[in-house]
């Protein structure tokens, strides 16, 4: 039997993407895709993005949560959730990890954390693909 989530994989996924990183997300609306580039930090089997609520993203997601992503020689499917309002408590943790990963551009006005619409939203993975130096690793996030 093969490793769902290979120590290999691990170490990949945090090295290319545990930072800031541009990622492709598919949500769907009515049955039509669309796609959108993001700025994604990972951790332990899920990406966060600083969003806002209001977005067609998110209304996409409320509607189906099932989404699709795609980065640098990675693919995968995921479930989004809607984490809440950037700054309640309850975020407090992953909120400073997200401000230093995004400390380039994060206070250059484009977020309102007044706003309590700017949120977190995390995709939790389930499944996907990811290749490196010519290796193919098939991931099943669903264990981690």
């Amino acid at each position: 039997m093969s490793e769902k989530f290979p120590q290999e994989a691990k170490k990949i996924m945090d090295e290319r993407f545990g930072h800031d990183t541009l990622l492709s997300l598919a949500t769907t609306d009515q049955n039509i895709p669309y796609v959108r580039t993001v700025n994604a930090y990972y951790e332990d089997g899920c990406f966060y993005i600083i969003t806002y609520a209001a977005s067609d993203k998110m209304k996409q997601i409320d509607h189906n949560p099932i989404v699709a992503v795609a980065g640098e020689w990675f693919t995968a499917h995921g479930k989004g959730r809607n984490l809440g309002w950037f700054c309640k408590k309850e975020n407090h943790e992953m909120a400073q990890k997200l401000r230093q990963a995004f400390s380039e551009w994060i206070d250059n006005g484009h977020n309102n954390f007044d706003d309590e619409n700017t949120i977190i939203l995390c995709v939790q993975l389930t499944e996907g693909i990811l290749f490196s130096h010519g290796t193919r690793y098939d991931i099943d996030f669903s264990g981690n």
